[in-house]
């Protein structure tokens, strides 16, 4: 089997069980497989703007302490900020893929958050819920 196939066939072995989660989208690979199947999609959809906020001041602070990033490399302002194959390029460009990727999701139970601030009251609640509806016995 190729590498998809054998990928393809270990998630569906696991998303036909009760109880589980997949973090990442794998949506080349996996097409709506994992969606058709999802109970609840949580959609995590920070605005540009955040992603972009949130990129320079891990890029930044990585070349400030030449930390390194796998092997023996380390970013670079040449890298980072004037290289077609830096991660504020390819944040530019999956912006367009993402936006085009939720009209998939928005056909499926979801719930999309957009900050941090959301994500946190949003899940507070959820786990409220489910202890209420833990505690009375209903499912």
């Amino acid at each position: 089997m190729a590498a998809t196939e054998d990928f393809r066939a270990v998630v569906d072995d696991v998303i036909a069980r009760d109880g589980w989660v997949v973090d990442g989208n794998y949506f080349g690979r996996l097409g709506e497989r994992v969606l058709a199947r999802a109970e609840l999609v949580v959609w995590m959809d920070p605005p540009l703007w955040t992603i972009i906020i949130r990129l320079l001041r891990r890029t930044i602070a990585r070349i400030r302490s030449q930390e390194e990033m796998w092997g023996t490399n380390r970013e670079t302002v040449r890298d980072a900020f004037f290289n077609r194959n830096s991660l504020l390029v390819y944040a530019l460009k999956m912006h367009r893929k993402r936006r085009q990727r939720a009209q998939v999701i928005k056909r499926y139970a979801h719930v999309r958050l957009r900050s941090a601030r959301e994500s946190a009251t949003w899940l507070a609640s959820y786990v409220a819920d489910a202890d209420r509806r833990g505690s009375s016995g209903a499912t």
